[in-house]
């Protein structure tokens, strides 16, 4: 039986996988770390540093991007599409600003229209985001 759960384990969180759930599990967790990021750094930029907060989102949103790319070529994806990383970021980039863009679009909306508080906003826009992120990024860069 253990040799069952290390193996699981394994195939869950260590060894490099084209399995496109395993993959999608993994990048819940590095889009959660990256969400750390962006909404601490979106709550230090407007509550602390007194920044307009659609201003702050797109910052918090790049610093985000930042940390799911490191992570996403570390461990979520194994294959490559292309071999220069400067050019595999900025398509990964790309993608992001398309996620930036519904970001802002989000956050607004349900902050402006909806009057929800703006984390709360946030929080609803990454929910959102999630997908179209992973599975652009899976299709356009790590087939």
């Amino acid at each position: 039986m253990d040799d069952i759960k290390e193996t699981t384990i394994d195939k869950v969180l260590k060894n490099q996988t084209d399995k496109t759930h395993i993959q999608f599990f993994r990048y819940i967790f590095v889009g959660g770390a990256a969400f750390i990021v962006d909404f601490m750094s979106l709550f230090a930029l407007t509550d602390i540093f007194g920044f307009y907060y659609l201003i702050s989102a797109a910052v918090a949103f790049i610093l985000g991007l930042i940390a799911n790319y490191a992570l996403s070529i570390n461990w979520v994806f194994n294959k490559r599409t292309l071999d220069n990383m400067w050019s595999e970021f900025t398509v990964f980039a790309i993608i992001g600003i398309v996620g930036l863009g519904l970001n802002e679009l989000f956050i607004w909306f349900f902050t402006d229209f909806v009057d929800v508080y703006y984390l709360i906003s946030k929080i609803i826009a990454a929910a959102l985001i999630l997908s179209w992120n992973f599975f652009a990024r899976k299709l356009v860069l790590f087939r």
